[in-house]
């Protein structure tokens, strides 16, 4: 019985944990989209898409205003977009997506992460060839016609869509995501998140033992504060 409890303890705490990291990294991208375009999402369509991905981790009403109280501050520290490319063991490619206010700091950081997982930091454009940028919209399906959504939303840049697990996903060029946003906003669908991915246009094929090595790395990469977003081309 104590095992038991320690055990749902501890897996309470490892997931209160990765919460609270998710509302830090939010909280850097609210203050970028609002340094970027505003505090007012009625004007700012990026800040708009950064509200509704807190929403869509159940980030609360209040840590969001506070987040861009603090945000919309003259003394607000200005953060740096920097993406970081490398090759983890196996020849894996990884992408790192961070936002610093200190890139000494960031920039040894996941050199550590590389370097302690027998892999190296490479040179900026490295892994253009392997990762294309794609927008990825996810939406609530209630009252959805996808056949006839599809041809609607070709002329905005639609590449892909489908349903999965009650879901409607939409996938366009990165060049595309304004376009896209605007029409399914003028639309009124209901827009459950929005979000920048890197995908691979090649991929790793590991045993399950080198995903696990993987996987570890990209765990680690995450937990950081810094780390926004992290991509590889592990099958």
């Amino acid at each position: 019985m104590g095992r038991a409890f320690e055990f749902r303890r501890a897996r309470k705490e490892k997931r209160w944990s990765k919460m609270a990291k998710d509302f830090v990294k939010m909280g850097k991208q609210l203050s970028m989209a609002i340094k970027s375009g505003g505090p007012d999402p009625e004007t700012n369509p990026t800040l708009r898409v950064v509200i509704q991905n807190c929403k869509a981790i159940n980030m609360p009403k209040d840590n969001i205003e506070s987040a861009i109280k603090r945000a919309s501050a003259k003394d607000s520290k200005n953060l740096d977009e920097i993406v970081y490319e490398g090759y983890g063991p196996y020849g894996v490619a990884v992408l790192v997506e961070t936002a610093t206010d200190n890139p000494i700091r960031t920039v040894a950081n996941v050199r550590m992460y590389f370097s302690r997982s027998d892999g190296a930091l490479g040179k900026t454009g490295a892994l253009d060839f392997i990762f294309d940028r794609k927008a990825v919209f996810t939406l609530g399906m209630e009252g959805l016609d996808l056949e006839e959504l599809e041809l609607e939303l070709i002329d905005f840049g639609l590449e892909e869509i489908f349903e999965e697990e009650g879901q409607a996903f939409i996938y366009t060029s990165f060049k595309d995501f304004g376009a896209m946003l605007h029409e399914l906003e003028r639309r009124k669908l209901n827009i459950i998140s929005s979000e920048l991915v890197r995908l691979p246009n090649s991929t790793v094929e590991l045993t399950p033992e080198q995903e696990e090595e993987i996987n570890t790395l990209v765990e680690k990469m995450e937990d950081d504060d810094d780390v926004l977003h992290v991509f590889t081309n592990m099958k």
